[in-house]
């Protein structure tokens, strides 16, 4: 039987890492979705489009490029609030639904990351994490992720942006970020990566053994 884990939770709460690990574990293909979304703002961008330009945006996400993917620049903070404003359209949203849905139907299974992958990319996924934190420790992380990096970052203005995407996202008509009826909630407040990893696993392993 395919495993399908669909993992969503908010800004920074680590589920794109956990995702990754777990894919490797599993040995499964895995889709960070956000990344789908940050392509779309940058294209708008570097079609000098603004963000703002709903069609535009609906018309990237139809023609999207999955060679886009792979730009470095996705990874930028900017981008990262480029993407929370285009993902609030919902034709945007729509455009980019099969091209998730169709990652979703490998064979073997799938991991897919994002906000509304329990609820509306993958409902039917077998096993549906929901990872969460709180915003000052996800500012935290988001902040070394930076300083790492070597970009100058302001830890008051880190949390002022994950807030307001929090209720960007909790609040958009078209898919708003919630924890599936049936999906875990895994808190990573007080847990470094591998034990949140630990925690995952466990609960992925729980899941498969009641499907079998």
């Amino acid at each position: 039987m395919p495993l399908l884990i669909a993992i969503d939770g908010p800004a920074a709460s680590g589920k794109g890492t956990l995702a990754k690990r777990l894919a490797g574990h599993y040995g499964l293909p895995h889709l960070d979705t956000g990344l789908l979304y940050r392509a779309v703002a940058l294209a708008l961008l570097d079609a000098g489009r603004s963000l703002d330009d709903h069609a535009a945006a609906a018309q990237a996400a139809r023609t999207l490029d999955a060679e886009r993917l792979d730009d470095p620049r996705l990874r930028e903070r900017a981008m990262g609030e480029a993407a929370s404003r285009v993902s609030a359209v919902p034709e945007v949203r729509a455009g980019l639904l099969t091209w998730q849905r169709r990652f979703a139907t490998d064979p073997q299974g799938a991991v897919l990351d994002g906000r509304d992958i329990g609820t509306v990319v993958c409902p039917d996924a077998g096993v549906k994490l929901f990872i969460t934190a709180s915003s000052e420790e996800r500012a935290r992380r988001r902040h070394l992720e930076l300083a790492g990096r070597g970009e100058t970052a302001d830890f008051a203005v880190i949390l002022a942006d994950i807030e307001a995407r929090d209720a960007r996202d909790a609040s958009r008509a078209a898919a708003p970020l919630r924890m599936a009826d049936d999906a875990i909630r895994l808190d990573t407040t007080d847990l470094d990566a591998n034990a949140a990893f630990d925690e995952a696993r466990a609960i992925v392993e729980r899941a498969r053994g009641s499907m079998s």
